[in-house]
């Protein structure tokens, strides 16, 4: 272990543990000392409908009701695409559009006039079905090979359709953000969120103004997981418009059934495969992936693309096409989520391989194994891996640690009893950094080093931390290239007046990317340091010489510099009585370079490998045929703890990415993605196998096990 992965005390441990840390919803007053308005949400009870009118009942002084109307710039919240209203237009698109917001000093007033407000409505037919859905918000395709003479040629044909659900990030602290007017005539927006930039760029558009006519501070933030990227674009928003009108600060927190039931989600998918096998080897996938969008498009684009790229999954086949579609439907709009859409494509080509392994007679491990991709070998959209491919490492040593290959094949042997076994194993990457292009031509991050003349260094830059440890490991980089004490470092939560655009907190980007900035000029300013003077120096980010162009309008290029890779293998236990799953065992093996801190590397991998595991198995999240989320409280949305699963074991590969600081890659997706294709499998396998039952969709809960039992029983 180099010394840079050496762990430390997380800088902002003290201030949490202490109950020292003030997030948004923890101030008293505004910056300068007047009350703060609280702010609640005229959610739509319709999931399709035109607004007929509002009738608002009269309000006492110093209360407001905040609408389209009031907004002074443009009433579109920019994303990707500008079609997500700050305050509903003339129709309302799902249950949980925000119609208006009232603002008031007393929160129970403020909820009594809420609940007197009356939306009268023209009902219309929602869209509620992927597959009946007619609209693409967006459709891409892509390929490469002979896709047609590869199935001409087939000796066997193998096509199924996978699904999966819903997924809510349920971090410890609701969406919350609050909007101040300066004396300046600038807008202060701040709270909890992931890219302060993009919560800037929005409420600019939204106001009006210019660049300089307000900033955005992150505060302490409880969480992201995906689920702050976007969101507080919109919520920002929302606050600032009525900030704007009241001309008072105006906070707005939601409540845990507010949060769980109106924002973004997981996308649900519907993967359709087509597989051709010729003596043994699949010679050709065709893969049809459907993403629901919800009912507005928000960050779709991105997470389609990250999904139908690893749509082929980390398999040598020489022949593949692609489509992936976003299609609209009157639901809640989904957004980011940890793994960014793969999760849903591994979890349909793992299975689709498993099934064609057993179809073939021959073991599923080893069948993967004969496909898996190497070096210099083509990517799905024909870029290159350009750095060693360690997987088939990472399966011999997740092997060693749980007899994986062994209990494989005896699982698959019939099992009779109550209690029956089965072991699974996925095998995947995850993008390391920005898709495509994004890094060069829309991001082209900058990062600063400020020197004080006490001697401090100050790192400027736009990340967020949301519990992944970037004030501690954004300084350890730069203490260590300047030879400084860990103390004499640090890194505040960045507001955009004073820190430079270094990019958005996603992607598994800010360690690999603006960390490598960062540890450069730490370099530039070691060789120019001069003792009691406030020194500054920057750096920009340059795409390294060695990758393929990526051409977004064809698919084609690198679609990322390098990949972070895992193995998972989970065992269980089924008891085929209640239907209820033990997990016997949890086993990840995860690659992603460098570890800038050992214990903070290792809380994100058993972290998400435990959230990727709650989503294979009981985070069930579904609407009504209204289009409403019925799981809206803790009770009823269920995540797992470690209780569930006793026996996990993480641990790290170190395959160096050269043009990360100290070899690292990115992390912090890495270890969700490959949980629903192992633990699905290990279900499958212990309930007799695919061909007596063909599990397809996750999360597979015990109901789920209880209904192919009863099958089995029939």
């Amino acid at each position: 272990m180099k010394e840079i992965s050496r762990s430390v005390v997380k800088k902002d441990h003290a201030p949490k543990m202490s109950g020292k840390s003030v997030y948004v919803g923890d101030y008293t007053a505004a910056k300068d000392g007047s009350p703060i308005l609280v702010g609640k949400l005229l959610h739509s009870k319709l999931a399709r409908a035109k607004i007929i009118k509002v009738n608002v009942p009269k309000l006492p002084d110093g209360y407001y009701y905040v609408d389209a109307k009031d907004v002074p710039g443009d009433n579109n919240v920019n994303i990707v695409l500008d079609d997500t209203p700050v305050y509903a237009r003339e129709t309302v698109e799902y249950i949980g559009e925000p119609i208006g917001m009232v603002v008031g000093p007393d929160e129970k007033e403020v909820i009594r006039i809420l609940g007197e407000i009356n939306v009268e409505y023209e009902e219309l037919e929602p869209v509620l079905d992927i597959r009946t859905a007619e609209k693409a918000f967006f459709d891409y395709e892509f390929g490469h090979g002979d896709i047609e003479k590869a199935f001409s040629e087939a000796d066997h044909i193998f096509e199924e359709e996978f699904e999966t659900g819903y997924q809510d990030q349920t971090y410890l602290e609701t969406q919350g953000m609050m909007a101040e007017p300066e004396k300046n005539g600038k807008m202060y927006v701040h709270g909890s969120m992931q890219c302060a930039y993009y919560v800037h760029g929005a409420v600019m558009r939204v106001l009006g103004c210019a660049p300089d006519g307000l900033h955005v501070l992150q505060d302490v933030t409880g969480g992201g997981f995906g689920g702050k990227e976007a969101f507080p674009s919109i919520l920002g928003s929302q606050v600032a418009v009525a900030a704007h009108k009241a001309n008072a600060a105006v906070r707005c927190v939601f409540d845990r059934r507010e949060d769980l039931e109106y924002t973004s989600k997981r996308h649900p998918s519907l993967c359709k495969y087509k597989m051709a096998v010729k003596d043994g080897k699949v010679t050709a996938v065709d893969c049809d992936v459907i993403f629901n969008a919800g009912a507005y498009s928000t960050l779709s684009a991105v997470v389609l693309q990250r999904g139908i790229i690893a749509a082929p999954g980390i398999y040598n086949i020489p022949n593949v096409h692609v489509r992936g579609r976003a299609v609209k439907t009157n639901t809640s709009p989904c957004g980011a989520y940890r793994g960014f859409g793969a999760p849903q494509t591994f979890f349909a080509i793992e299975m689709m391989m498993n099934h064609v392994a057993q179809e073939l007679g021959v073991d599923s491990v080893e069948f993967k194994e004969a496909h898996l991709v190497k070096k210099g070998d083509m990517t799905s959209t024909q870029g290159k891996y350009h750095f060693p491919v360690p997987v088939q490492d990472m399966i011999n040593e997740i092997d060693k640690e749980c007899d994986l290959k062994r209990k494989h094949k005896e699982y698959a042997k019939e099992q009779t009893g109550r209690y029956r076994r089965g072991i699974g194993m996925s095998a995947y990457f995850h993008g390391a950094g920005f898709t495509g292009s994004g890094e060069r031509d829309l991001i082209k991050a900058v990062a600063k080093l400020h020197k004080y003349a006490d001697g401090t260094v100050e790192v400027l830059a736009s990340n967020g931390e949301i519990g992944q440890g970037l004030r501690t490991t954004f300084p350890k980089i730069v203490a260590n290239e300047l030879n400084l004490p860990l103390d004499k470092v640090y890194y505040n939560h960045p507001d955009t007046e004073r820190v430079p655009d270094s990019g958005p907190t996603v992607a598994s980007r800010s360690l690999m990317v603006v960390g490598e900035l960062l540890r450069r000029a730490a370099i530039k300013l070691r060789d120019i340091w001069e003792d009691g003077k406030e020194q500054e120096v920057e750096e920009r980010f340059k795409e390294p010489d060695f990758m393929i162009p990526f051409y977004l309008d064809k698919f084609q290029g690198d679609a990322y510099p390098t990949y972070a890779w895992a193995v998972n293998a989970i065992e269980v236990e089924v008891d085929t009585y209640t239907g209820l799953t033990k997990i016997l065992g949890a086993y990840g093996n995860f690659d992603v370079g460098t570890p800038m801190d050992y214990n903070i590397v290792m809380g994100q991998m058993e972290g998400g490998f435990l959230q990727g595991i709650g989503y294979s198995s009981i985070e069930k999240m579904d609407y009504d045929n209204k289009g409403r989320i019925r799981n809206n409280s803790f009770s009823d949305y269920l995540i797992p703890t470690t209780k569930d699963v006793p026996n996990m074991k993480c641990m790290l590969h170190v395959e160096e990415y050269p043009q990360g600081p100290y070899g690292a890659k990115g992390a912090g997706e890495l270890p969700l993605v490959g949980a629903p294709g192992a633990y699905v499998a290990a279900v499958e396998q212990a309930l007799g196998g695919c061909k007596m039952h063909r599990l397809n969709h996750a999360p597979f809960t015990a109901e789920d096990t209880l209904k192919e039992i009863t099958k089995e029983a029939k």
